[in-house]
C-alpha cells in the first residue's frame, strides 16, 4: 500500500475510533440534514473567514508556556526578537496583544487556544495540502464537498436560497476548498461570486471599461465615440430586447431581465463610503481593504452569507525561518479587526455579521536554528462579532509544554481537563448558526464549539 493511502486510511480509522458518531458525508441524503428555519431567520447570520495560510503560530494569543520553552529553545527567543511584552491575558502584545486585549475587554471577541487535532496528531500529520483541505471541507474524508458547498445545497434544499438570492457567497481570494464540489452537482448560482478589494471586477458589468484598463494588444482594436472599450448603451438594449425575443421562457431570459439591475446594485455597494472610525481608523494596506469590502457587502446586501479572504497583503504564515516578519502582520491583522469590529458597530451589525479567524494548523515553539518555528497540531481560534448568536467568552482553553525529546520537537497542547476541540468543529459550528440541527452528521462526528452558546 502506499504511504499516502495508509495515512488517508489511519486518519479514517482514528477518527472512527476518537469519535464515536463518525459518519462520511460524501453521500449524504440532504433530506436527511435536520434544519430549523426559525434559527436561520433569528440569527440573520452573515459571516467573514479569515484563512490564514501557511499556519500561523499560536504566540501571538498565547505566550503563557514562554518561559518554559526558552532554556529549551534551539534559538534565542530575546536575542532574535528583542522585545518580547506579554500582556494580562498572556498575548504578544507587539504581536496584536494590545489589540486583542481591547477586543476581549469589549466583549467583541472569543480566543480559543486549545483547537486541537488529535486525529492529525496520533498520525503525524502535519502537511499543508491534506490539513487544510479537512479544515476547508469539515471532514476527514477526502472526496468530501467544502464547507460552503455543502452549506449551499442544504440551505437550497430547504428553500432558504434559491436562483433570486443575489451573491450569496463570495469569494476575496479566489479559488478555494470551501467551495469544492463533491458527488452532488451545484447549481450555477451557488457558486461563488469572486471580487476584489476595488470593486472594480463587477461580475455583472454591462459598463464600458476605461482605455487604461486594457493591454497594449487590446488598445489596437477600435474604439466606440467615447474613446472606451466595450458596447454603447444603445447597443445594450438592443441585446437585451434580442435575447428576450430569441430565448426560451426560463432562466437565460430571466438571467438577462436581471442583468442590468444586479450590476447597478453591485456598483451601488462600491459606492458607499466607510463610516468614520476615528481612532480605530484601519491601516493602509490591501488586506485591510478587502475586510472594508466585505463589511460593505454584508451590509448592504443581506443575501450574501459568507465571504471568504485569506491575508493577501499582509504575507503567508508558513514562518520556518526568519519569523521576525511574523509579529508585524500580527499586528496588522489584529488593528485591522479592530477597526472591523468598530466599522460592524457602526453600521449596526455586530449581532448578525461574524468574523473567524483560523489556518489549517499551528506551529511548534522551538524558535529553530533558522529562527523560525515548524509546524504543529495546536491552533487559537478568533471569533468575532456574531452577538445575536455567539456568547463570547475572552480567553478559553489552556496549553502545556510537550517535549518530545530531539531537536525541534516542542509543542503546545491542551492541558488535561482543559476544554478542547478538534478543528473540524469550526465547521460544526458554522453549520449550526445557519440554522443546521446535526451538523456533526457531516463533520465526521465532531459536534458545534459548545462553548460560543452557553
Amino acid at each position: 500500500m502506499k504511504r499516502r493511502n495508509f495515512i488517508k486510511l489511519s486518519m479514517v480509522t482514528w477518527a472512527s475510533l476518537l469519535l464515536p458518531n463518525y459518519t462520511s458525508a460524501k453521500d449524504l441524503n440532504l433530506n436527511e440534514i435536520g434544519f430549523s428555519s426559525g434559527i436561520y431567520n433569528n440569527n440573520s447570520a452573515q459571516t467573514i473567514i479569515i484563512f490564514l495560510y501557511g499556519g500561523a503560530s499560536e504566540l501571538s494569543g498565547n505566550l503563557t508556556n514562554l518561559e518554559e520553552v526558552k532554556p529549551l529553545s534551539q534559538s534565542n527567543y530575546d536575542r532574535y526578537f528583542g522585545t518580547i511584552t506579554p500582556t494580562k491575558n498572556n498575548f504578544w502584545q507587539e504581536a496584536g496583544g494590545s489589540h486583542m486585549e481591547d477586543l476581549i475587554n469589549d466583549g467583541d471577541m472569543t480566543l480559543f487556544r486549545t483547537c486541537f487535532s488529535h486525529v492529525r496528531d496520533a498520525n503525524n500529520n502535519r502537511a499543508h495540502g491534506s490539513c487544510t483541505h479537512q479544515n476547508q471541507t469539515g471532514s476527514f474524508d477526502e472526496n468530501n464537498a467544502g464547507i460552503i458547498t455543502n452549506l449551499s445545497q442544504i440551505l437550497e434544499n430547504k428553500g432558504m436560497i434559491n436562483e433570486d438570492t443575489v451573491m450569496p457567497f463570495v469569494t476575496l481570494e479566489g479559488e478555494s476548498k470551501f467551495y469544492l464540489e463533491g458527488n452532488i452537482p451545484s447549481s450555477n448560482y451557488l457558486k461563488p461570486i469572486a471580487i476584489n478589494e476595488n470593486l472594480n471586477k463587477n461580475p455583472y458589468s454591462r459598463h464600458k471599461r476605461s482605455y487604461t484598463y486594457y493591454t497594449q494588444e487590446e488598445r489596437k482594436t477600435p474604439k466606440n465615440s467615447d474613446g472606451e472599450f466595450g458596447f454603447d448603451a444603445p447597443l445594450h438594449q438592443k441585446m437585451d430586447l434580442l435575447a428576450q425575443a430569441q430565448n426560451r421562457e426560463g432562466k437565460m431570459k430571466t438571467a438577462f431581465s436581471k442583468r442590468e439591475s444586479l450590476s447597478d446594485f453591485f456598483n451601488q455597494i462600491s459606492n458607499t463610503t466607510t463610516p468614520s472610525l476615528g481612532a480605530n481608523s484601519y491601516p493602509d494596506n490591501r488586506f485591510s481593504k478587502k475586510i472594508q469590502t466585505a463589511i460593505k457587502v454584508l451590509t448592504h446586501n443581506p443575501d450574501t452569507k459568507i465571504i471568504t479572504l485569506g491575508t493577501d497583503g499582509l504575507g503567508g504564515w508558513d514562518n520556518h525561518d526568519q519569523a521576525r516578519s511574523y509579529v508585524d502582520r500580527m499586528e496588522n491583522l489584529f488593528k485591522t479587526l479592530k477597526s472591523a469590529m468598530t466599522h460592524i458597530k457602526a453600521e449596526g451589525k455586530e449581532n448578525t455579521i461574524n468574523i473567524m479567524v483560523f489556518g489549517e494548523f499551528g506551529r511548534n515553539v522551538n524558535l529553530n536554528n533558522g529562527q523560525g518555528w515548524d509546524h504543529g497540531n495546536l491552533q487559537n481560534l478568533y471569533v468575532l462579532g456574531g452577538k445575536g448568536y455567539f456568547n463570547h467568552q475572552g480567553v478559553v482553553g489552556e496549553t502545556v509544554l510537550e517535549n518530545k525529546g530531539g531537536v525541534n520537537r516542542l509543542f503546545l497542547k491542551p492541558k488535561s481537563g482543559t476544554y478542547e476541540f478538534e478543528p473540524l468543529s469550526i465547521a460544526a459550528t458554522l453549520y449550526k448558526i445557519y440554522g443546521i440541527d446535526n451538523p456533526e452528521t457531516l463533520t465526521n462526528g465532531n459536534k458545534p464549539i459548545d462553548k460560543l452558546f452557553t
